[in-house]
């Protein structure tokens, strides 16, 4: 720590001339990383300018594993990340850095947790991190962990648009065990409740449903149609399957490329939204099994700039939360015939 101490009180009598570099070097990482879905080639480029050096004052380019799977699948996060990653890539373990109160699964955790996972990774408040899933799935858990920094205030957040096109482009990768990093103190933050919805508000809205007078906000769920229309059972035991009244079943994996599993284009998304009935006007809510592709979904709305940003929330607790905390007398649970 002295030594870093050191560093920084060098750097502050640099001459002008290198700050300027320096500082240039920020714009073109900036014009680099424009997008909030960035591809292969973008996050190459970005690495080698500002690499996740250890010992470098300056902010630097994270990539960070996002890998999860459902818990009737056999592969594990953590399994995948040790298997094949991008090279100094840090692994958030979805399964942990939750609220371990809630007896649901992937609920946001507490600032403070958040900050303690962020110190642990060795992540900087000023470290731009671009989240990344697996080659095996392609786009899954990271725009779930993504949201999660963003709702958490972290400046500069990207998703990998994706880890199979990186492997299949032959970009560097690694293997082998989790790696320690130098842990860096991180703010406790405030988190932005205005981008999450609630069980009471979920509830509302599927209450209000079709009644005149509403204010008409739209539910997308991101969950498989059999799940939704009740058919198939839910990879939980004991949930019930089905869906809110009035919600859309738009699955995460419509919005993906079905070889690449990359994000559609903005066209095509567009396209999808429009022919599923989606009112780009209205507030909309996400929605899937647990949290985690309802941000799939979410992205999507966002890389098609359909509806606003400010009128868009995720439900944290999703249809785990729901369907076991609904009412059997409010009939909010339905199922097609």
């Amino acid at each position: 720590m002295a030594t870093l101490g050191i560093l920084r009180s060098t750097r502050a009598f640099r001459p002008r001339q290198s700050f300027q570099r320096c500082q240039i070097g920020f714009i073109e990482l900036r014009r680099n990383l424009s997008s909030y879905l960035v591809t292969p080639k973008e996050l190459s480029e970005a690495l080698k300018k500002s690499p996740p050096s250890p010992i470098s004052p300056e902010p630097r380019v994270i990539p960070l594993c996002a890998s999860w799977f459902l818990p009737n699948d056999e592969r594990k996060g953590i399994e995948v990340y040790r298997d094949t990653r991008i090279p100094k890539a840090r692994f958030f373990d979805l399964d942990k850095v939750i609220d371990k109160r809630s007896p649901y699964p992937h609920m946001l955790p507490s600032p403070k947790t958040f900050a303690e996972a962020m110190s642990s990774l060795g992540i900087r408040k000023d470290d731009t991190v671009v989240v990344y899933d697996s080659k095996e799935l392609g786009i899954f858990s990271a725009p779930r962990v993504g949201w999660t920094l963003k709702v958490f205030g972290h400046p500069k957040v990207h998703v990998l648009n994706n880890f199979r096109i990186w492997v299949e482009e032959d970009y560097p990768t690694e293997s082998g065990e989790l790696y320690s990093v130098e842990c860096n103190p991180y703010p406790i933050p405030k988190l932005n409740e205005d981008k999450i919805a609630s069980f009471e508000q979920v509830r509302e809205v599927a209450l209000d449903s079709n009644k005149e007078g509403a204010e008409g906000v739209q539910i997308i769920d991101a969950r498989p149609n059999g799940r939704f229309t009740g058919k198939d059972p839910e990879p939980r035991e004991g949930l019930s399957s089905g869906h809110m009244p009035g919600s859309i079943n738009i699955p995460f994996s419509s919005v993906l490329d079905p070889k690449t599993k990359a994000f559609l284009p903005k066209e095509q998304l567009q396209k999808l939204f429009k022919e599923k009935g989606v009112d780009p006007s209205k507030p909309i809510i996400s929605t899937c099994g647990t949290g985690v592709t309802a941000v799939v979904i979410d992205t999507a709305l966002e890389e098609a700039g359909f509806g606003s940003a400010e009128t868009r929330r995720v439900y944290d607790g999703s249809w785990t939360e729901f369907a076991q905390e609904v009412n059997p007398s409010d009939s909010l649970i339905r199922k097609d015939e």
